[in-house]
């Protein structure tokens, strides 16, 4: 049976052709490049990495498939541990994959007596007591010894990492994760994420730092990053609350012209979303406000609200269907209101609630951290986003930001939020880009950065042995530096004279310079060399700052290298990478040679991360 051809006609068939278009691409890049590789001895890791509701669960069947097509006998398929969310995952590789032996969490039985005729998928929660069960199961057949395993792990980067890696212990489910992949005679584990910050900061050493990475583009009709924070200005989907009297009458008279819009145009849907915080107490004041405004509207509905709706309806401007008069939507409003058909819905750890309940309608949902991972709202038009933390996340801030997707219409997507909230979600798709670029370029030691205060993810999974932090701002350069040659250093830096303070120099020359460094241990070459091509990766043709020094008589290990002169002109330029070349005698320490120093000073503002080993 030809497996990915069977995959794809299914989609096909379904209306969604591009779509297949997409996962083949997909399966058939993975496979050539990687699984068609793959040794059948050895256990390698993969990461699969997408935008957040992107799209990745076509992408993770169809390389299944491709992978099956290969030779590739059982299937391990991980999810976050949530039951509701394992079972939906469970009824849809049922519904989507043909020719397989689908086994649930208590399908020992099924899949012992398949015996590997069908290539076996299993639906696992990650679970303590789930993946022990397994472990044992998959050991106890020994279908296991002579066979390769490959293994999906969608949101790898949650619970799967080692979160005891600084108390030198293992992690339960990354213990039992070990143990499945181990117990084959071979296995590729593929790890599946829209946010890989702690994946890429992962020693190669700890066993869960990935090979290689691909990453495919989102569709056309996806909006994610760059639609809501680009890099120019900021788009007319974004409100700041600042600027907003009565944000939550506004939000509420926002969401039901969008509403009246779609429910009139023959939607299904649509959903309005309160992120305010994780406390319990806050979504039971954010439901009550809600329910009052609600009222407002209500009591209101020939006059003040009228004024409202015509207002808010004034400014949407559907793109995926035809507008409709203000009379219609007026109406459709009215009929919400009277009928009591808005539903307020509360999503926590106290008042979970069905994805049934929210798909269609109009809906305001509110929660905390269960609108995370694997949560997905149909239809999601309007977001009131004020969640705040001392000690700011990127992957959970991203997570969190379920306003990613394909069926939103971008004429009436309208985002409330604060403007220092607003800048550090842009910081975050900027790094995002960034690791993007790079992987896109082919650099495998992908680097992240962030805004000082800004945590690229929970510091439990990184190693602090091996995870080191270069500070934009900082002066760095090397107590006990060598030179390759310093003819060679000389000759590149022979057109610099001093009569110039500066110059503006390709990054390209910066590296070059510094290739003729051998630095000594304080320096980290090797991270400073990886932050430019971080850099270039994004910009070509990026440029940074040279200041060239001749003849200077410095001490060696006195602590400063520059001049207070040549450290207030480096310091000038904050957004730039500054390198300053000094030539020292030798005449005190520099083990009497004449030597070229650098000094380097990063943008500022920005922590630069780098793993060792």
């Amino acid at each position: 049976m030809q497996y990915l051809k069977t995959y794809l006609k299914k989609i096909s068939d379904r209306g969604n052709p591009k779509l297949a278009e997409s996962i083949l691409k997909t399966a058939d890049d993975v496979g050539d490049r990687y699984i068609k590789k793959f040794s059948f001895a050895d256990h390698e890791i993969g990461l699969l990495f997408g935008n957040v509701q992107s799209g990745k669960t076509g992408q993770m069947f169809g390389i299944m498939c491709k992978a099956a097509d290969l030779g590739f006998p059982v299937f391990v398929l991980l999810t976050t541990d949530n039951v509701v969310l394992q079972q939906q995952t469970l009824d849809r590789v049922k519904s989507d994959l043909e020719g397989f032996c689908i086994c649930g969490e208590n399908d020992a039985r099924l899949f012992t007596e398949n015996s590997l005729i069908q290539p076996a998928v299993i639906v696992l929660k990650k679970n303590v007591r789930i993946l022990k069960l397994w472990s044992n199961i998959l050991n106890s057949t020994g279908f296991m010894k002579g066979n390769p395993l490959f293994i999906i792990d969608d949101e790898a980067d949650a619970a799967s990492l080692n979160t005891l890696v600084n108390r030198d212990r293992q992690s339960s489910i990354n213990r039992y994760l070990d143990m499945i992949k181990n117990g084959a005679s071979s296995s590729l584990y593929l790890q599946v994420t829209g946010t890989p910050q702690a994946i890429f900061l992962q020693t190669l050493v700890s066993g869960w730092h990935p090979y290689f990475t691909y990453y495919f583009q989102p569709g056309n009709a996806y909006l994610g990053g760059d639609f809501f924070f680009p890099t120019t200005r900021k788009p007319e989907c974004i409100t700041y609350l600042e600027t907003v009297k009565n944000p939550m009458r506004d939000v509420i008279v926002r969401h039901l012209a969008v509403s009246s819009q779609i429910l009139v145009s023959g939607g299904k849907v649509s959903n309005c979303l309160f992120h305010p915080s994780v406390r319990v107490s806050a979504h039971e004041k954010y439901a009550d406000d809600i329910r009052k405004e609600l009222a407002w509207c209500s009591d209101n509905l020939e006059g003040e609200f009228d004024a409202a709706l015509r207002a808010q309806f004034s400014n949407i401007s559907p793109s995926k269907t035809e507008r409709c008069s203000y009379e219609a939507a007026f109406a459709k409003a009215k009929e919400l209101l009277i009928t009591k058909s808005v539903k307020v819905l509360t999503m926590n750890g106290k008042s979970d609630i069905e994805s049934t309940e929210y798909s269609e309608g109009c809906n305001f949902v509110i929660g905390g951290n269960t609108l995370g991972r694997g949560v997905t709202f149909p239809g999601l038009q309007t977001i009131y986003y004020t969640r705040t933390s001392k000690k700011p996340q990127a992957d959970t801030m991203w997570q969190h930001s379920r306003m990613f997707g394909y069926d939103r219409d971008p004429g009436m997507m309208m985002v409330y939020i604060d403007e220092n909230l607003y800048k550090l979600f842009s910081d975050i798709n900027s790094t995002n880009n960034s690791i993007i670029a790079q992987v896109e370029r082919g650099i495998d030691d992908v680097k992240l950065y962030y805004p000082n205060g800004l945590n690229p993810t929970r510091k439990n999974v990184l190693d602090n042995d091996h995870v080191d932090i270069l500070s934009g701002g900082t002066n760095y350069y090397p107590f006990y530096p060598d030179n390759d040659t310093i003819e060679d250093i000389s000759k590149l830096l022979e057109p610099f004279s001093e009569v110039e303070n500066y110059y503006q120099v390709s990054l390209k020359m910066i590296k070059e310079i510094l290739a003729h460094i051998i630095p000594s241990p304080d320096f980290k070459l090797d991270a400073f060399q990886a932050v430019l091509d971080t850099i270039l990766a994004e910009q070509p043709a990026g440029q940074g700052i040279l200041i060239v020094r001749r003849n200077r008589n410095i001490a060696q290990g006195t602590g400063a290298l520059l001049s207070p002169n040549d450290w207030a002109l480096g310091n000038s330029f904050t957004n730039k990478i500054v390198l300053t070349m000094y030539q020292v005698t030798g005449t005190k320490g520099w083990r009497g040679k004449q030597l070229w120093v650098p000094n380097i000073k990063l943008p500022d503002n920005t922590i630069y991360y780098d793993v060792r080993g």
